[in-house]
């Protein structure tokens, strides 16, 4: 099954613990620091589109781009219940076509860690550079090697609630830096019964000095590296960091 394909459907009750307005408050924030107030901003990787529509009510005009049918099918609820002049676009991150430039783009829930082959990777960050506007910039979260070695690892993750129960049995491959995760998800039907659901998640653990490489082959800068959770110097035991990548190939007369 794909990733997702049945979790999309209690994607958000499983997610309610994800301080998803804390994190818009600190995107907003860095956009804000780096000139990006207002104007065109890509979701890539947007799920739901909870976080979408958080920036949207922040007021930025927003576009979310995800694989997942499913979840934009949530997202386009939500749309309709806010109001919200949100474009949702069904695509592949590592493919994705939009009609113009944008002057951010945005990527967290360790979207890019679902990216486990460095070209793609790579392909996925010249395509954000393409339509990227001069100086635009490019935010997106990582999960860490020390979360994935340390946290993560071999662990079994089980969570029980009456809508439903989920099983997350965790295997991390430090020489590959491969992380992979059997999810099986018991939902509870109408009828008071319960559907089971089986799926597998990869993801890979980069390094920043990794990432640093392939944003300058795409064409873009890093410009700076930061505790997600904190917004401060990253630490040994960091988590979760928020990279933040300007473009400045451009042409501003272009």
């Amino acid at each position: 099954m794909d990733a997702y394909a049945g979790f999309a459907a209690v994607y958000d009750l499983f997610m309610d613990d994800v301080p998803y307005e804390k994190w818009c408050r600190r995107i907003v924030e860095l956009l804000k620091e780096y000139d990006v107030n207002d104007g065109l901003v890509l979701d890539l990787g947007c799920g739901t589109g909870t976080l979408t529509e958080l920036l949207a009510g922040a007021g930025y005009d927003m576009i979310g781009v995800d694989a997942s049918e499913e979840m934009l099918e949530l997202a386009a609820e939500k749309k309709e219940k806010s109001g919200h002049d949100i474009l949702y676009l069904l695509q592949d991150m590592r493919e994705f076509e939009l009609y113009g430039t944008v002057r951010a783009v945005i990527s967290v829930c360790d979207s890019i860690n679902y990216i486990t082959e460095e070209a793609d990777l790579l392909q996925v960050f010249r395509l954000v550079n393409n339509y990227l506007d001069p100086g635009g910039i490019f935010l997106f979260d990582m999960n860490t090697i020390y979360k994935y070695e340390t946290l993560l690892a071999e662990n079994t993750i089980a969570e029980n609630r009456e809508e439903g129960s989920f099983i997350w049995e965790n295997y991390y491959d430090p020489g590959e830096k491969l992380n992979e995760y059997d999810l099986t998800l018991f939902i509870r039907q109408e009828d008071g019964l319960y559907r089971k659901y089986e799926e597998t998640h990869f993801q890979r653990a980069y390094g920043l000095d990794q990432i640093a490489r392939l944003v300058e082959k795409a064409g873009m800068e890093l410009v700076r590296v930061c505790d997600a959770e904190t917004g401060q110097e990253i630490k040994e035991d960091t988590q979760r960091v928020h990279v933040i990548v300007r473009e400045h190939g451009k042409s501003m007369e272009a």
